[in-house]
């Protein structure tokens, strides 16, 4: 699915991601009608310094702009952030380094989507990769739910999820594909070298052919009756298992 040309974000860190960044274009912003607190002070202040001068409204103005009672009295309408090819990506992966990325086959929510780029910023990810269709897009919703981290963490589309994992592993990515029935641990793996975290979709989970591309199929342990974990959750589970697992791997020894 791809990005709509111009779009709401909205909420008071994504507002500042985007006025601390010049990757999106700003076309105007809308702020509450007698608004307070330190981050929304902040906000107008950024927006003067860009010479953006907010348009002031009412609390129902807002929720008809951005679809939601969350605005937190501050929305901006912005066009597309330029984000890398997928070739610019594979330029950037260094041999025998331990770049992580995040690979969504087939995440539809945008909340999941945006606290899955939270999570890998958080741990040092390179870059997000997903398929153009049956994907989440990255919305209002995506980037409110990333915390601002939608603007710094590339997220980059690719038509064929396949043939893109092909090459990641022709230039050395291992492929770590997160399975609820897989019968190996994801924290017995031995983290080496550049690492793609795989997940799939919050109900189907991984499809054939992504599982056929992944190098291993692994589970995050869990006990009690769950079953299973939310996609954004595993994410942040499996980025924290594999870089504690490369840390310690790489680490001197005293």
């Amino acid at each position: 699915m791809d990005q709509p040309e111009h779009e709401f974000i909205f909420g008071v860190n994504p507002v500042i991601a985007l006025l601390s960044s010049t990757q999106r274009p700003i076309e105007s912003m809308v702020a509450l009608k007698g608004g307070r607190g330190e981050k929304f002070q902040q906000a107008l202040n950024l927006a003067k310094e860009r010479g953006i001068r907010p348009r002031l409204v009412d609390r129902l103005v807002l929720d008809r702009l951005t679809g939601t009672a969350t605005h937190q009295g501050l929305a901006v309408r912005v066009g597309v952030r330029l984000q890398p090819t997928f070739d610019q990506l594979l330029n950037r992966l260094t041999p025998h380094a331990q770049d992580l990325l995040i690979i969504l086959d087939g995440v539809e929510d945008p909340r999941n989507l945006g606290a899955i780029l939270r999570t890998a910023e958080a741990f040092g990810a390179i870059a997000v990769v997903l398929p153009k269709d049956r994907a989440a897009p990255l919305s209002g919703a995506a980037v409110k739910a990333s915390a601002g981290a939608a603007e710094r963490m590339d997220t980059i589309r690719v038509t064929n999820l396949a043939r893109a994992m092909k090459e990641l592993k022709n230039r050395d990515v291992q492929m770590i594909g997160l399975d609820g029935a897989a019968t190996d641990a994801l924290n017995n793996h031995p983290f080496q070298g550049p690492t793609a975290l795989v997940l799939g979709n919050e109900g189907k989970g991984l499809r054939r052919l992504t599982k056929e591309n992944c190098d291993f199929l692994l589970a995050i342990p869990i006990q009690g009756g769950a079953g299973s974990l939310n996609v954004s959750v595993a994410c942040g589970i499996a980025c924290h298992i594999c870089r504690n697992r490369q840390n310690n791997i790489t680490a001197p020894s005293s």
